[in-house]
């Protein structure tokens, strides 16, 4: 069963453990905190003169980067399953350190014209494809090297290492924003945000050198024995859970540039929510994996995320008539706190649904579809949509659309917890 294939597994320390989760938190801090200088770097790459104009081609460059994740999943996420974790995970990382050094230190657009615009929309490409490769192989590491009875922890970490990296991101804004006058800050101190990332890529190859292989075949045999179910109802489930997750996310990871160009707040109070948002995802995360391992999966992903829908309009109509740092924060807080106690646990049923022989190349292409068409276009589509219609609520009723599609989806998908099938095969023992 899938406790023996487990226990094949070679002995994974806490600090490779440590190297995976550092990897995958410097990938995603220079993919998200383009997002969070959306403004600053659309004013120097696209300036325009229409109002709005530079942050909606920013924001487009930004789900650009989405566009070659599902080509890194295939691709990245096929060597992982046929060559190994690692070596997978090395080349993602390598390549989104390339890109991660590279996009900081582009000129502006006043400098070298329309070449600007072209080097950034390769170096996001760059970014997707690493990204997209990334997500599968590290998930599969994690919960391949984890005892039966903490798949639902280990495979959080992955969730939690995301949400620090927007924690530091938000932290980094924070910082420069209340160090910097805006005009500073456009100019250079985004660049600055960015290199910081990539000073410590060198720590996270290293770490990630050491890592052991955990991928092993003949004992995945076994461990496919367990689950018995459609693949395709679970690639079906598994894009609308991604979507439903990716939605909620990115809209988070919005509100900093909603707080200042919608609201009309400081950018250092703006970027305060990124900090509240990283806190409680990275806090959360953990917790709902633990509490996947001991409840099961379901319950614990159902009951936050019915929360979830029943708490967005009331915290985005907060903001609309107070507009205020403590609102923006504390509608902030409990939007993530919901939103990550549900969706860390998206990860471990689709990765406990998936034989290891297709685990890596498959979860990543579930999530790379799902966030490129979801989550690329999010914060574009409710910038625009927020423009048209000139209503501060339009990221409610985005949001409310994704929390729905992931309702329909945790309805059929199947209970994966090794304590809810322990039970259940006890209790046909008994009859």
């Amino acid at each position: 069963d899938a406790m023996s294939a487990n226990a094949t597994a070679p002995a994974v320390s806490n600090r490779q453990v440590a190297g995976v989760c550092l990897g995958n938190a410097i990938e995603f801090y220079d993919f998200v905190t383009y997002a969070f200088f959306a403004a600053q770097i659309g004013r120097t790459f696209f300036p325009s003169d229409t109002p709005g104009l530079s942050l909606l081609a920013s924001l487009a460059t930004f789900g650009v980067g989405f566009l070659t994740r599902p080509l890194g999943a295939v691709l990245l996420g096929r060597f992982a399953d046929r060559v190994g974790r690692k070596p997978a995970m090395l080349v993602s990382f390598g390549l989104m350190g390339v890109a991660s050094i590279g996009l900081p230190l582009i000129p502006s657009h006043a400098a070298i014209g329309i070449a600007a615009p072209i080097l950034v929309v390769i170096c996001r490409l760059v970014q997707g494809f690493a990204v997209g490769g990334e997500v599968g192989a590290s998930t599969a590491f994690l919960m391949e090297a984890a005892p039966a009875s903490r798949r639902g922890f280990y495979t959080s970490l992955q969730a939690m290492s995301a949400d620090l990296s927007a924690l530091t991101a938000g932290t980094v804004g924070v910082i420069l924003s209340s160090l910097m006058s805006d005009a500073a800050l456009d100019a250079w101190g985004w660049r600055v945000a960015l290199l910081f990332g990539a000073i410590i890529i060198p720590v996270g190859l290293v770490l990630r050198r050491t890592l052991v292989e955990t991928l092993h075949p003949q004992a995945g045999d076994a461990e496919d024995i367990e689950i018995r179910v459609s693949y395709r109802r679970i690639a079906v489930a598994g894009v609308c859970l991604v979507a439903a997750a990716t939605t909620t996310n990115y809209l988070l990871k919005y509100m900093t540039t909603y707080a200042s160009s919608t609201l009309g707040m400081t950018t250092q109070y703006a970027f305060g929510a990124t900090v509240v948002v990283g806190l409680c995802g990275a806090i959360c995360a953990p917790i709902a994996g633990t509490l996947s391992d001991r409840l099961g999966r379901k319950p614990v992903m159902l009951v936050p995320w019915v929360l979830l829908a029943l708490a967005v309009f009331p915290c985005f109509a907060l903001l609309e008539h107070q507009r205020s740092a403590t609102a923006l924060y504390a509608a902030c807080a409990i939007l993530a706190t919901a939103s990550t106690l549900s969706s860390s646990v998206f990860f471990v049923v689709i990765a406990e649904s998936l034989p290891q022989r297709m685990r890596s190349g498959a979860l990543g292409l579930i999530y790379a579809v799902a966030v490129s068409i979801f989550g690329g276009s999010a914060q574009f589509t409710v910038a625009w949509l927020t423009q048209l219609t000139g209503s501060p609520m339009t990221p409610a009723w985005y949001m409310i659309g994704g929390v729905v599609v992931g309702l329909i989806a945790m309805s059929v998908i199947p209970e994966t917890a090794p304590v809810k099938r322990k039970a259940r095969a006890n209790i046909g023992d008994d009859a």
